[in-house]
């Protein structure tokens, strides 16, 4: 009982571990992107279909604006409503301790300025907290957002987010797969991560099959 076969065999462990979440995250993210579809191709649909469009503002924090959050599509789909303002929003961590104020936002009306659909992009340093709902508040205040700033204390928060199921299909091995949704009930809530208003925060979406 001697030697280094005890590091190398935790090594191997956490190489293992490390690699199937890398490998399981991917496979999360080419399901989600199939069923997201496009938020162009989205917001094109929203200019010809008739919805009922509520009060208030929806936030849908999101990593990127190519895709739809499966938040906003199960609020279409099932609940058949729209809030008056729609703002997706997705956050980036870049390699610096803080970013300046005039380089935090990144606005993109969506090509319509009169449907209330819009993305921001609110950039953080690795040393800031990630508290989007000051960052938004900020960004009326800057006047990146149109609207009182009063008016984000009352936004409604639309996380996406839903059970990830194993199935036989490819990709990685079924032992790895389970290993990888032991690994992925115990992430951290984007909720809690982004300091969302758990009052305030509605988690919405579909399965992920991997």
């Amino acid at each position: 009982m001697h030697g280094g076969w005890v590091p190398l065999l935790l090594a191997a462990v956490i190489i293992l571990v490390m690699a199937t979440w890398r490998r399981g995250r991917q496979l999360v993210t080419d399901d989600r992107r199939m069923k997201e579809g496009s938020l162009t191709d989205f917001v094109e649909e929203m200019q010809t279909v008739r919805l009922n469009r509520v009060p208030g503002i929806a936030v849908f924090p999101h990593p990127n604006s190519d895709t739809t959050p499966l938040a906003l599509r199960a609020n279409v789909n099932h609940n058949h409503v729209l809030h008056e303002r729609v703002l997706v929003v997705s956050i980036e961590v870049l390699g610096v301790p803080e970013v300046p104020d005039h380089k935090r936002y990144v606005y993109d009306d969506l090509r319509y300025t009169d449907d209330g659909i819009e993305h921001l992009t609110v950039r953080f340093g690795f040393s800031e907290t990630l508290d989007v709902p000051a960052a938004l508040r900020a960004a009326c205040v800057a006047g990146v957002l149109d609207g009182d700033p009063d008016e984000m204390d009352a936004a409604s928060y639309f996380v996406s987010r839903g059970a990830i199921r194993r199935t036989r299909s490819g990709g990685m091995a079924r032992w790895r797969k389970g290993l990888f949704v032991t690994l992925a009930h115990n992430a951290a809530d984007p909720a809690s991560r982004f300091q969302l208003p758990s009052e305030r925060t509605v988690t919405m979406g579909g399965d992920v099959e991997i």
